[in-house]
């Protein structure tokens, strides 16, 4: 796993699996900016790995804002219009709230882990 940088204090740690490209966008610097701009740099990486599965891995974000919740639809939209799958998992259950707020939680269900989001089909994880 390349750690690509993308924004002041961050990267992003990209792994291919099979079927599924897990993107993490990681802070590496605590002093950074909240939302760095990833949807472009991680489509690029979609279109160089010829892939259509996404699994953005979000833990490191401690909240979400509206523009990168903007970023996460343009990705959204873009795979979709390619017959691609997106998941986000790791989000805090406040960033999950956001999400609801903003009536996405059909779009970006929630998903504990990439493992989650890979096996469960269409369906997210409960909590218990």
């Amino acid at each position: 796993m390349v750690p690509i940088p993308l924004a002041r204090g961050w990267d992003l740690q990209v792994e291919r699996g099979p079927e599924w490209l897990f993107v993490r966008p990681h802070r590496v610097d605590r002093t950074a900016e909240d939302s760095p701009a990833i949807a472009e740099h991680v489509w690029a990486i979609l279109e160089q790995s010829f892939g259509n599965r996404l699994v953005l891995e979000m833990g490191d974000f401690d909240c979400l804002d509206s523009h990168l919740v903007g970023e996460l639809l343009w990705l959204y939209r873009k795979l979709h219009a390619r017959d691609g799958m997106m998941r986000i998992c790791g989000l805090s259950s406040e960033n999950q709230a956001l999400l609801k707020e903003f009536r996405l939680e059909e779009r970006f269900p929630p998903y504990r882990n990439r493992e989650d989001a890979v096996m469960n089909g269409s369906r997210p994880s409960q909590p218990r």
